[in-house]
């Protein structure tokens, strides 16, 4: 499968997408990536490599300033009028998920319900600062206002599966860190923790989102 590539305007300069698509889509997730790294993170390509072989269409965002060579992610607020941006540009005629790494878990909680989004999917959600417990970001995720994922390292210092609270559904990585790596000699290698990632949200998107089913990639199908 092949990835297409294209770029778009948006308020703060130019945005890259990368479409990773489905042959006969039930559902679209758009990704945006952390505030120091881009789309090429093993967590987002696991997600765009398997995702649409189960009927879902990945589209992962880079932000403008990772675009245009900065090393320092701009102001939230710019990241959210990009990724809303982009969502527009998307058109889908499925139903629509919002999320991303980090920054990006971030802002797609924040941008969710003014998108109509059907969900959001957050990687490696930053509940607060590392070592700053009482910074606490648990809000906007809550005001996401949609179902929502998060999928969290069991060690990852900017905030440990245990800090969220009751109810929300979590997907934990045995061993991560905030990158979602594992130990060389943890309870699970790479691969599997990519896996548990993958499967993660494929059972969650299935779950909540597309009501149980699944699309088939043989054949021909429409574009989202």
């Amino acid at each position: 499968m092949t990835s297409i590539e294209r770029r778009i305007d948006t308020p703060h300069g130019e945005a890259r997408l990368v479409v990773d698509q489905a042959r006969r889509p039930v559902a679209t997730v758009l990704l945006s990536h952390g505030a120091g790294n881009g789309v090429d993170t093993a967590d987002l390509e696991a997600l765009a490599h398997h995702l649409p072989r189960n009927g879902v269409t990945v589209v992962r965002l880079e932000q403008p300033w990772k675009v245009a060579g900065r090393r320092v992610a701009t102001a939230p607020p710019t990241l959210d009028d990009a990724l809303v941006a982009a969502a527009n540009k998307l058109r889908t005629r499925t139903p629509l998920v919002v999320g991303g790494r980090s920054a990006g878990a971030r802002s797609a909680a924040r941008c969710a319900r003014r998108l109509g989004a059907s969900g959001c999917l957050a990687l490696s959600f930053p509940l607060h600062p590392p070592g700053r417990p009482e910074k606490s970001r648990l809000e906007e995720l809550e005001r996401a206002g949609v179902p929502t994922l998060v999928i969290q390292g069991e060690r990852d210092t900017m905030g440990r599966p245990e800090e969220f609270p009751d109810g929300l559904d979590l997907c934990v990585v045995p061993g991560a860190d905030h990158g979602l790596k594992v130990p060389a000699r943890g309870a699970v290698s790479q691969a599997d923790a990519l896996e548990i990632v993958v499967e993660g949200a494929l059972e969650w998107i299935v779950r909540e989102i597309t009501g149980g089913g699944r699309g088939n990639d043989r054949g021909n199908g429409g574009r989202a």
